[in-house]
């Protein structure tokens, strides 16, 4: 059945166009997937940690769950981060089917307390990842990656949804 609801669609395309960039990884050497750029947070490796990184972050506020702290500076390889992947968007996916969005989260960062409703948190780790994406694509056309991963929701539509 073809998704329709705004929110189910971004956390599906945000998913699936995640694995199509760790998808190209696989293919980059190691010293490739590390190889510093002066972009985002500055590989591919450090840009995808970070986008999973805050994925589980956010899936963690939304639950209302003690946030777990993420290894972000652990080396990791792309099958690494696939693996990571898939189990943080299930429970995002999970966290924001079960949890009403008009509710109001709070978490505590650098001593001040911050309050979002939960729509509004899904809202921006979808964006959020968008952002970083577009830094992976740029890094992936410098590395001479070809063909360069589809990132976009109307390729997420072809490639997904049985209406077409």
């Amino acid at each position: 059945m073809a998704l329709s609801n705004p929110l189910d669609i971004l956390l599906a395309h945000n998913h699936w166009a995640t694995r199509n960039v760790l998808d190209a990884c696989v293919k980059l050497s190691s010293e490739q997937f590390h190889r510093r750029f002066e972009i985002g947070p500055g590989s591919l490796h450090d840009t995808l940690t970070h986008l999973i990184g805050a994925m589980d972050y956010w899936s963690h506020v939304v639950a209302e769950r003690p946030v777990v702290e993420f290894e972000d500076k652990k080396r990791r390889e792309p099958v690494d981060l696939l693996m990571l992947l898939d189990a943080v968007g299930a429970d995002l996916a999970l966290t924001a089917s079960t949890k009403p969005l008009d509710r109001v989260v709070s978490r505590v960062r650098m001593g001040k307390t911050e309050s979002f409703t939960r729509g509004g948190i899904l809202t921006h780790v979808t964006t959020h990842g968008v952002h970083h994406r577009a830094q992976c694509v740029n890094m992936l056309r410098h590395l001479g990656a070809s063909p360069l991963p589809e990132v976009y929701v109307i390729g997420w539509m072809r490639a997904e949804d049985p209406v077409r």
